[in-house]
């Protein structure tokens, strides 16, 4: 995986998971005490533009990495960083199908369930992508330096 392509997915990764943090708690846990107000912070609707404009890119970049590290380590049998990256990768699925499903949705039911798909499988992927971030910081630097390099 190349540098460019490690901190681009980083970087999108934390912006949405940012932008959908900070909307999750502006829509769902602010309240606003004016009874005619649409939302709940004015930024509330900058927020979730930022979220879905950086989807996208976000969306890109996975299957840039899928092509360039996520094939070529499920081929591997016996790897230590391995269950945060399924993990990873199975809540992604979720995550992006549930997205886009939301934008689309107009049932009331649908909605709520895919409200929660959404924000279930972010959370967790979040989380297990974080792990296998720090996870792999400390494989790298349990290297010796001449390895290092190489890789």
């Amino acid at each position: 995986m190349k540098r460019w392509e490690r901190w681009t997915f980083n970087g999108l990764s934390l912006a949405v998971a940012v932008t959908g943090f900070v909307y999750l708690w502006m829509k769902y846990l602010l309240r606003n005490d004016d009874p005619f107000a649409l939302v709940n912070h004015p930024w509330q609707g900058a927020v979730l533009n930022l979220h879905l404009v950086a989807s996208p890119a976000f969306i890109l970049m996975f299957g840039i990495v899928l092509n360039s590290h996520i094939m070529k380590k499920l081929r591997a049998t016996r790897l230590p960083n391995r269950r945060s990256g399924f993990a990873s990768l199975g809540t992604f699925a979720a995550m992006i199908v549930s997205g886009y499903l939301l934008q689309v949705s107009s049932s009331e039911g649908w909605l709520k369930a895919l409200l929660i798909l959404h924000v279930g499988s972010g959370v967790v992927f979040s989380a297990s992508y974080a792990a296998h971030l720090v996870v792999s910081a400390r494989l790298v630097r349990a290297r010796p330096a001449s390895v290092r390099e190489v890789a």
